[in-house]
């Protein structure tokens, strides 16, 4: 025991004095170094049978207690990652097998002063499990503020969800109440269904099920991420139809995605069998990933020969560059005002000359092209010919891959816009696409033109796309009930617009931004913008890092030493900047819900560092891995440098900042005022013992509120299903799911007049959660139903 015990010491001590010494010499903290040279002297002591080596190893403790609290507080985490391994150690020490007799006549009770510094340290760690960083403790208002508030323009009826969002006002909110804080634990599965769309060997790593499915009459309308799309019955799950567009495996796709499909129907004013027979009075539309726009007869699934090609469109007519892969709709169409109005995803960082970001609104019933919105030439909104080669769209110009929104009545589409590629190089923009990306722009809807756009990101380096659907409802404020429009952003600030004009409704103000670049070409810009409702965590410290170990702590930080890191929008560099918020983002695709009876949010804030970093082409490696998805090393062909993006993580594979990574929080909308935010998610499936330690871990995915004041949420790498109190964030029901959850929920009225809750569950490739085909709907039952973990 006391050979094991002193090769401990000297195993520890070396470590922490090498890798000290590293750490100093960066300019980072002493204390590494130090106490590597009193662990060394430890284990010479020990070796020597020396009684010092127990005071001083005692000494170091509490030193190492005080300098723990100095740097992090009183906070389990934290504290956990300072204290663990030397307490252990410490415990060790004081066993009487450590302290046999020696040369030296040494036989004193040596243990003693090691043993009671050990559980001092143990006893304030453990006094610091009830709290946790970054949380804010709270009560939501709950009183309704509207009895009345506008559900969208054609309002769904309460039991059917029509779009991606419910409506095209993408709020995420139903007006059905059956389901309350009171009874939502009683929820059990009704039924589950698989789709049999599994991932497959040679799928792209972003192979991914983040659809929601839509509920019209008394069928459920859902893809899948190889593009199939499927009718369900909506009280049992059984498959009516099926299409399969026959997309095809493309490994140049970064993502394998379908969030969902639209739906049209053909207004009553329309004679609509004096047309097409009959068929297509009311359809759906696919976005499939081999870029093409179908229209399926929402009765039989068959395509609608009236529309397009034979109910196929072609979206890759007139586009510059049309390589295999690089453009495709993830998010499903918008369809408002008779017109399905498309945008597309473009892959990030493979190439300078990549498809056009455009927007292109089509007749709902022939499918001709009505308008188009290039943010490289945004005043040419008249359609380009289609069966011309040589009219052609912007090359790389900003696109839109998230959701859209709508307000008819207004005569305003609503488009969150990404970048150009390259993402961190931005020698390449015109004024047109440096004025339109990382923004929101409202588009007319009968022309296409611009009506206004609001900028969230100057001269983007960061690849901050403007990623989730705008959220529309009416605020009541002091100038009276407003239409309004929220918009959630990577870096974590949500912006409250007026719908009208862009104007802010909630504070916008700008502040300087970090300078400098060591790449030719390269400028940043001077300020950035953000909001009075924000959930920007604050600028990482050197003693934010985090690990399993005093050691691979150590490591982070002089991973963090190396890297470039003046805070929020420190720009790209050759030796590798720290971007956080990552780009992965505070908000994604998922978005948040807003309570438009309430005039309130709920949303998942994540908290993950990345690391950017440019590489010059001359040190590519012939044969080195690249453009194998949105992460990892992309070669920007026809650039000077690569990107090689990652997250910021220690040796062992976790984060190396603190926990939490992944919250959930709320916010009063009228006035900017976050209610409350909490860690949430669990480590179970992460760790190599499934413990539901609750962490707060990230996610992807988006949230469902309800009137009833009931908000659903799976999104999380845990493969957990969960329901909170929307006044306190409080969990009420938790269930386990077969695979991971990343898509966002929805919630419907079955024949019975019953309230479902349905869930997709098929796994996220990017962030690793379990891989599945699933779609799951609950509903109330009698007894007990899911369990807090």
């Amino acid at each position: 025991m006391r050979v094991i015990t002193l090769c401990l010491f000297l195993l520890f001590g070396l470590a922490l004095a090498v890798g000290g010494g590293w750490l100093l010499a960066l300019r980072g903290s002493a204390f590494y170094l130090l106490s590597g040279l009193a662990l060394l002297a430890v284990a010479w002591g020990l070796w020597r049978h020396r009684r010092w080596a127990s005071w001083l190893y005692a000494a170091w403790l509490l030193v190492l207690l005080a300098w723990s609290l100095w740097e992090a507080g009183l906070y389990w985490w934290p504290l956990a990652t300072r204290l663990g391994v030397p307490v252990l150690l410490g415990l060790l020490l004081a066993l009487p097998a450590a302290h046999r007799s020696g040369p030296h006549g040494y036989t004193g009770p040596a243990g003693w002063p090691v043993l009671g510094a050990a559980l001092l340290l143990a006893a304030v760690a453990l006094a610091g499990i009830p709290r946790h960083l970054h949380e804010i403790h709270g009560t939501l208002p709950m009183a309704a503020v509207a009895a009345s508030p506008r559900l969208g323009d054609d309002a769904p009826p309460p039991g059917e969800w029509r779009a991606y969002g419910r409506s095209d006002y993408g709020q995420r909110y139903s007006p059905l109440a059956q389901i309350t804080p009171a009874n939502v634990g009683r929820l059990q599965l009704a039924w589950q269904m698989r789709t049999g769309d599994v991932r497959l060997p040679q799928d792209v790593g972003e192979t991914t099920y983040e659809a929601t499915p839509l509920k019209i009459g008394d069928t459920l309308y859902l893809c899948t991420p190889h593009s199939w799309a499927l009718a369900l019955d909506a009280d049992t799950g059984k498959e009516r139809w099926r299409f399969d567009p026959g997309a095809g495996m493309e490994p140049q796709r970064q993502h394998q995605t379908c969030r969902g499909l639209s739906w049209f129907a053909t207004p009553a004013s329309e004679d609509a069998a004096t047309t097409n027979g009959g068929a297509c009075a009311t359809r759906v539309f696919l976005a499939s990933a081999d870029a093409r726009l179908h229209a399926l007869d929402a009765a039989t699934g068959r395509h609608c020969e009236d529309f397009g090609e034979h109910g196929v469109i072609d979206l890759t007519h007139n586009m510059p560059f049309r390589q295999a892969g690089y453009y495709y709709s993830t998010s499903p169409p918008l369809v408002a005002a008779g017109k399905v109005i498309v945008a597309g995803a473009v892959n990030d960082n493979y190439a300078v000359d990549s498809p056009s970001g455009v927007i292109r609104a089509y007749d709902a019933r022939s499918g001709r092209l009505l308008w188009n919105w290039d943010s490289g030439n945004p005043t040419r909104t008249a359609p380009l010919d289609p069966a011309d080669p040589s009219q052609v769209y912007t090359a790389s110009s900003p696109n839109s891959w998230a959701v859209a929104s709508a307000d008819e009545a207004l005569g305003l589409a609503y488009f969150a816009m990404g970048n150009r590629t390259p993402d961190q190089l931005g020698m390449y923009r015109s004024p047109a696409e440096e004025k339109f990306a990382s923004s929101v722009v409202a588009l007319d809807l009968a022309s296409g033109q611009l009506r206004w756009v609001r900028q969230f990101v100057h001269h983007d380096l960061w690849d901050m796309d403007t990623p989730a659907q705008p959220s529309l409802l009416d605020l009541d404020l002091p100038q009276g009930r407003t239409p309004a429009l929220v918009v959630p952003t990577k870096q974590g600030d949500v912006y409250v617009l007026d719908r009208r004009d862009g104007r802010p409704l909630l504070p916008v103000a700008e502040r300087p931004a970090p300078q400098g670049t060591d790449i030719p070409g390269q400028r940043v810009a001077a300020r950035q913008p953000y909001s009075a409702l924000s959930f920007e965590p604050p600028p990482l410290r050197e003693a934010d890092m985090w690990g399993a170990s005093l050691v691979d702590q150590m490591l982070c930080r002089i991973q963090f030493r190396r890297l470039r890191y003046e805070g929020r929008y420190t720009p790209p560099s050759l030796r590798g900047s720290l971007v956080y918020p990552g780009n992965f983002g505070t908000f994604n695709w998922g978005g948040v819900a807003v309570d438009p009876q309430r005039q309130v949010m709920f949303g998942m804030p994540t908290y993950l560092a990345f690391v950017s970093t440019l590489v010059p082409k001359a040190q590519l490696q012939e044969g080195q891995a690249m453009n194998t998805g949105e992460h990892g090393l992309n070669e920007n062909q026809g650039a000077d440098y690569a990107v090689e993006l990652k997250p910021f993580l220690s040796p062992l594979g976790v984060p190396c900042q603190v926990p939490p990574w992944g919250t959930i929080a709320a916010a009063d909308l009228r006035t900017g005022t976050i209610a409350y935010q909490y860690r949430n998610g669990s480590i179970r499936d992460l760790s190599p013992v499934p413990v539901p330690i609750r962490l707060g871990v990230p996610g992807i995915g988006g949230p469902l509120l309800t009137a009833g004041g009931v908000a659903f949420l799976a999104a999380a790498v845990d493969d957990n299903f969960r329901a909170y109190d929307l006044a306190t964030g409080k969990v009420l029901w938790n269930v386990r799911i077969p695979a991971g959850g990343q898509a966002t929920p929805m919630t419907y009225l079955d024949s019975q007049g019953r309230q479902m809750v349905l869930l997709v569950a098929g796994g996220h490739g990017s962030i690793g959660t379990r891989a599945g085909d699933h779609v799951l709907a609950y509903r109330l039952e009698n007894g007990n139903g899911g369990r807090n973990e």
